[in-house]
């Protein structure tokens, strides 16, 4: 079986990365040549994904742009969050309504995304369809290149919980279903909500990346990921 929706978070405001960010929205900020959603819109196409939508805020007609100018047969869409911001889970909510009951992915741009992930979208996509339950692309702390973060959760026998100490990264890239954010009637909400609730219930899968992790989160990060040699 094959996900064929894709949900990709591009309505941020790229606080941290200001100036860079006051005429440019993060996502088309470019690293080796190429801008963050396109790298995140690639993983996307070069799997087979067949529908996208983009939710956008901050200078969204920049992203719109890039979309209407972009050759493609796959259908991608914008989810305009122009007047409010839904945070990240309130934007899935919005942006994957008319994938009705399917499963689809949910990547962050902010992460480098590049051809070395296109196995491990393929493993996450089974790891889904085995257990059939929504998933997660963790990475060990030691793989990234910012050394500052603290952990986000731990991973045994594929399941996700949050402890005192933590010793992985969420990579940006996840899986999920409609039905999984049914539950909260209320249109602003993160998705750590949702995860919360999925980990209570023993139902949040994972699946451990191998890729070194490069994200995009402040200036220094930019100046330090455009000269790394190892960047596709």
């Amino acid at each position: 079986m094959r996900i064929k929706y894709g949900m990709i978070l591009a309505a941020g405001l790229g606080k941290r990365m200001r100036p860079l960010t006051l005429k440019t929205p993060k996502p088309l900020l470019e690293i080796g040549g190429r801008t963050l959603l396109e790298r995140a819109i690639n993983l996307f196409i070069n799997h087979g994904v067949e529908e996208i939508t983009i939710n956008v805020h901050h200078l969204a007609n920049q992203i719109e742009e890039l979309i209407s100018d972009l050759k493609s047969d796959v259908k991608i869409k914008i989810s305009n969050e122009k007047d409010l911001l839904l945070d990240t889970g309130g934007g899935v909510k919005k942006g994957a309504k008319e994938f009705k009951n399917n499963p689809f992915f949910v990547i962050n741009p902010d992460t480098i995304w590049s051809d070395r992930y296109s196995e491990e979208i393929k493993s996450l996509e089974k790891e889904y369809f085995k257990n059939k339950r929504p998933c997660l692309l963790l990475v060990r702390k030691e793989l990234s290149l910012d050394n500052s973060f603290k952990g986000d959760f731990n991973l045994k026998n594929n399941l996700i919980s949050k402890d005192k100490h933590n010793q992985f990264i969420f990579t940006g890239l996840q899986i999920m279903k409609n039905d999984n954010l049914a539950f909260l009637n209320k249109n602003i909400f993160s998705m750590n909500e949702v995860w919360t609730k999925l980990m209570s219930e023993n139902n949040l899968g994972g699946l451990e990346s191998n890729q070194k992790f490069y994200h995009l989160n402040t200036i220094e990060m930019f100046e330090k990921i455009s000269t790394s040699s190892s960047i596709d």
